[in-house]
């Protein structure tokens, strides 16, 4: 028996999550907020008190280090984006989507858009993923059919969730190494002569 293609499309969907999932576990905001090089995009309130990314247009080549936090919203950006046009009745534009402003309300909005984009794709029959009626007002994608942008959906979160991951573990062996440098700082045998 044949899967339908939803199916499939839910499936690797669900893959990619469960990797940024595991990503997320132990995540906290000092590690979300880190910026691993000068010159990084990262997220910080602004006048209002709203959480705004750093972006330029054009965007720079390269393109700039970018913090978890940074990630996390880019993330929400671009399915908040998706969502409003191909499900909605359009998207806010970029400097309106805010960062929550924390990495557990991160992950609550994240996973709300994954929620909704999931609801989405259920009920869609192989028409409506052939069509491209509900693409026409994105800002990428004009003209490809619903099948292209959801597999683009979990490609673009596999990325992402892929940079999460390298940011962390960068994150963590620079802790461990901090650490790691301050107890022999801390030692009582330091500038001892051995013999």
């Amino acid at each position: 028996m044949t899967v339908p293609r939803v199916d499939l499309l839910i499936r690797q969907l669900d893959i990619a999550w469960a990797l940024f999932e595991y990503h997320l576990k132990d995540l906290d905001d000092q590690a979300c907020l880190w910026e691993p090089a000068a010159g990084c995009w990262t997220v910080r309130p602004d006048g209002r008190g709203r959480w705004v990314a750093d972006w330029e247009v054009p965007e720079p080549d390269p393109a700039p280090v970018v913090s978890i936090g940074w990630l996390t919203w880019h993330i929400g950006f671009w399915w908040t984006t998706t969502l409003g046009h191909c499900f909605g009745s359009g998207a806010p534009a970029r400097e309106e989507i805010t960062w929550p402003g924390g990495t557990a309300a991160a992950a609550g909005w994240l996973r709300g858009l994954r929620d909704d984009w999931r609801a989405a794709l259920l009920p869609l029959t192989d028409a409506d993923l052939d069509s491209a009626d509900r693409t026409a007002g994105l800002p990428w994608g004009r003209e490809q059919r619903l099948v292209d942008i959801a597999g683009w959906v979990t490609v673009e979160l596999t990325k992402n969730v892929s940079e999460i991951g390298l940011v962390r573990h960068l994150h963590a062996a620079r802790e461990a190494s901090l650490r790691d440098a301050n107890v022999v700082a801390a030692s009582p045998s330091r500038g001892r002569g051995q013999g």
